[in-house]
């Protein structure tokens, strides 16, 4: 398709597909590349303009099996150029430091350094230039039919949760607002709500099926993107009595730094040579003391709350959540974008059975699988976040236990490895035998 189909008032928009994406982040750009791949039609919404989208700054680092799955779309060849793949981290606490070696805990498994913006990119050429339509600046502003569910058997027409045959099953339908059209409506065999937290798809769900599970931090993340280049080749996580801090990377020249704030910072508190003398402070060791980050202009700044939330179930009808829109995150142990990853990779397994044989198997059973690994996920991210940070309410007895459990995993080949199986990510589960 031709960039300009995504905008053109004279270009035809089809009123009904297969599957209907909201959100062009990486889960619905993904999720329209697999379905795309398979010969299945689908249409992706999205509220913002493109160049919004591609600047957004995000994730960076991709698990083992993010990084196969973008390779077996066709969407990895810039990534395998231009990404950084890490074969490990490195954890300072105590001003001592110790490297964990992925590859030789794993069986071979590593990350991969590729900017979230990036694969965005990536996946939004790939859609303009030979994919389904991808519609910017078109704001979902309802979603009404999906109560209907399909039969196992082939009937069609149920409805409810628990599957009442009724021959009058309302038809998926989302009702958006395009930027030049205006109030359009489009028809849909399914709805993928891949439009985050704030989005309108979660709700979509009644608010007596949702059961929600959250717990937020009494801190946040201070964040900068700095073009200067990263002085250490592989990641540094840094326990403080300060508090935490994380020096990462975007490429070779561009570095990505956080600290631990208390919540509620406003970035203008800390001007750029505080934000600075505090990172060399919090990753000082011992054994290196005149080691320094090389410092240079900022060009972003922001505070990033810590919050960890599951909504379940990740499905009603013929509705569909994926990545932020079902889970979140703190972003210690690097999971909510491969979360969404992996969450369209089972639910395009999914759309394809049911496209090529008729079966709803692994649909009914959609929910139970991803969120299998959402609480593995959620529990790792947990378990670094509580592990690396300073608590205001800690006390001294609690900061000598989170140094015992560093000095474990650093001393402890099973304690490591275990860190490390997380950190690259699991295998993407295969279904669960029950339905959701």
């Amino acid at each position: 398709m031709p960039t300009s189909a995504s905008t053109s008032t004279s270009t035809p928009v089809p009123t009904h597909t297969t599957v209907g994406i909201i959100g062009a982040g990486p889960a619905g750009l993904l999720l329209a590349r697999l379905l795309h791949n398979a010969g299945i039609d689908c249409v992706v919404l999205e509220s913002r303009d493109r160049a919004y989208i591609e600047q957004r700054q995000r994730a960076g680092i991709l698990e083992q099996s993010t990084v196969d799955v973008l390779r077996s779309a066709g969407a990895g060849e810039r990534m395998d150029r231009e990404g950084l793949p890490h074969d490990g981290i490195e954890l300072r606490y105590d001003r001592r430091s110790h490297r964990i070696d992925f590859p030789s805990l794993t069986g071979g498994r590593r990350v991969m350094v590729y900017a979230q913006t990036e694969m965005v990119k990536d996946l939004v050429a790939q859609q303009l230039a030979d994919g389904a339509p991808l519609l910017f600046g078109s704001e979902v502003t309802g979603i009404e039919g999906i109560e209907g569910i399909e039969a196992t058997d082939g009937t069609e027409g149920v409805t409810g949760i628990h599957g009442i045959h009724d021959a009058k099953a309302p038809t998926p339908t989302i009702h958006y607002r395009h930027q030049d059209r205006g109030p359009t409506t489009l028809t849909c065999d399914h709805i993928v709500g891949c439009d985050g937290f704030h989005g309108v798809a979660r709700n979509a769900i009644p608010a007596g099926l949702r059961r929600t599970y959250e717990r937020t931090y009494p801190y946040s993340w201070l964040g900068i993107l700095a073009q200067a280049p990263p002085v250490y080749d592989e990641l540094i996580y840094a326990h403080s009595s300060r508090g935490f801090a994380l020096a990462s990377m975007r490429s070779p020249t561009v570095s990505r730094l956080y600290l631990q704030v208390p919540g509620g910072t406003d970035p203008a508190d800390w001007p750029d040579a505080r934000i600075w003398d505090e990172l060399d402070a919090r990753l000082a060791t011992d054994a290196d003391p005149g080691w320094k980050l090389e410092r240079g202009p900022v060009v972003a700044k922001s505070v990033l709350p810590m919050r960890s939330r599951v909504m379940e179930p990740m499905r009603y009808g013929r509705l569909l959540l994926a990545g932020d829109a079902a889970h979140i995150v703190p972003p210690t142990g690097a999971k909510g974008l491969n979360l969404a990853v992996a969450d369209v990779v089972v639910l395009a397994r999914a759309l394809v059975q049911r496209h090529v044989t008729g079966s709803t198997e692994l649909l009914d059973a959609y929910s139970e699988t991803c969120l299998r690994r959402v609480w593995r996920a959620e529990h790792f991210s947990y378990a670094m976040t509580e592990l690396l940070h300073t608590d205001p309410a800690h006390s001294a007895f609690e900061t000598r236990l989170q140094l015992s459990q560093l000095d474990r995993i650093a001393h402890s080949r099973h304690a490591a490895a275990e860190l490390a199986e997380n950190y690259t990510g699991l295998p993407i589960a295969p279904p669960s035998r029950r339905a959701s």
